[in-house]
């Protein structure tokens, strides 16, 4: 029997009617069994975000889901689905009208943001059906799937969900949703935004999945994010520790949470490009191995510097877990405490901080090894996984386009 294959699709691969056949494509040339993991439409979750937080202004929004479900997927409304098709169209109608009459309630929120992606699973199940495939759409938290957190959650518990998780119901082509699963109450609970990558990990690390395939529309994992305008060639290999690394400073293509499911069982995971899924190499995650050179080179900017007399105290530091916060450094004696976070976090916890806050342009993460005597700037700190420095500069994209020339020049001089 063939191992399963996890594929990941998000809602880049689902832009347009004919992506559904892509995919039907895409699962038939691939080798191994595939268990398919989808987020929402491309931009539906922004919409149906919008609509659970102004109720008022969510008008057409019901009826442009059908619309748009149906496009991409004709006669899902008549079809084997189409009782579970109107049941969530139905439900996203009675937790609107909940929210409109006044009564705030996160169920409510999370019911109408998981409706995204129940109705791509549906769509996409019902498409490769009419074209001859099984496919079967499963809900995450209808077969167990189980989420450290109450509400909102920062990751899925891998031993609950091994625990519980119903294996019996995926049959044929398995259609899971992504995003969400069953919160310690027993009831609906979401991931952070992006966290249906998370899902997919998750999936491959329970069905013992031979690898773990996550489509994009681009080619793997660039050196450093085309969003500063600097063409780079893709990394052909990363370790999980290197992934995670860059997934924290600025680059978009995989979650910071996406690669800790996969790490005990040693799952490789490929970033493919969607529209060109044999024509270019992979982005291979997968073990951390011995480097001798830098390979990338992540950026995020905006940059908070927090110091203070006096450490860490507890209310702090419960603040950041409860948030979700993760600093990019945290040095904390009795002394003293130096904090490093992104500053758009500030606002959730400025009530507490009584000390000195610095700005800087950016934080960089030098994923690789470096010498260290060739960084004009401060290194705040380093592991066998990268170095951070803080930037500060009136040109972001001029810097880190001298940096990027020095690093890999010194590199291709080598």
């Amino acid at each position: 029997m063939d191992e399963f294959v996890v594929h990941k699709f998000g809602g880049s691969c689902l832009r347009e009617g004919g992506a559904i056949d892509r995919i039907a494509e895409i699962i038939q040339i691939m080798p191994g069994k595939p268990l398919i993991v989808v987020s929402a439409l491309w931009g539906m979750t922004d919409r149906l975000f919008r609509a659970a937080r102004e109720p008022q202004y969510a008008g057409r929004l019901v009826q442009d889901l059908i619309s748009q479900h149906l496009l991409f997927a004709p006669g899902l409304d008549i079809g084997p689905f189409s009782k579970l098709f109107k049941k969530v169209i139905l439900g996203i109608s009675k937790e609107l009208v909940n929210l409109s009459s006044g009564e705030s309630s996160m169920r409510s929120e999370n019911l109408i943001l998981a409706a995204g992606e129940r109705l791509s699973a549906l769509a996409v199940a019902h498409r490769l059906r009419s074209i001859g495939l099984d496919a079967h759409p499963v809900g995450a938290e209808d077969i167990g799937l189980k989420l450290k957190g109450r509400g909102r959650a920062s990751e899925i518990d891998i031993p609950a969900s091994e625990e519980s998780l119903d294996r019996e119901k995926l049959v044929g082509i398995p259609i899971l949703t992504g995003w969400f699963g069953e919160g310690e109450d027993g009831d609906i609970a979401l991931l952070s935004r992006g966290g249906s990558d998370h899902s997919a990990a998750a999936f491959a690390n329970l069905m013992n999945a031979s690898k773990l395939i996550l489509w994009k529309d681009v080619d793997g994992i660039k050196r450093l994010n085309p969003r500063w305008g600097i063409k780079t060639p893709s990394i052909g290999y990363l370790g999980y520790g290197q992934a995670t690394e860059l997934s924290l400073h600025g680059t978009p293509v995989i979650h910071p949470a996406t690669v800790s499911p996969l790490i005990e069982e040693g799952i490789p995971l490929e970033i493919r490009n969607f529209n060109n899924p044999v024509g270019k190499a992979p982005t291979v995650i997968g073990p951390d191995i011995d480097i001798s050179s830098v390979i990338a080179i992540g950026c995020q900017p905006g940059v908070a510097v927090i110091t203070q007399d006096g450490p860490l105290n507890s209310e702090f530091l419960s603040r950041l877990e409860q948030l979700d916060v993760h600093p990019w450094l945290m040095n904390s004696t009795p002394e003293g405490m130096r904090l490093v976070v992104p500053t758009h976090e500030l606002q959730h916890f400025d009530d507490l901080i009584h000390g000195k806050i610095e700005y800087r342009t950016a934080i960089i993460s030098i994923i690789g090894k470096l010498d260290l005597n060739s960084i004009g700037h401060e290194v705040i700190s380093a592991n066998e996984y990268g170095t951070r420095i803080l930037i500060d500069t009136d040109d972001l994209p001029k810097a880190l386009s001298e940096l990027y020339q020095s690093l890999f020049s010194l590199q291709d001089c080598k």
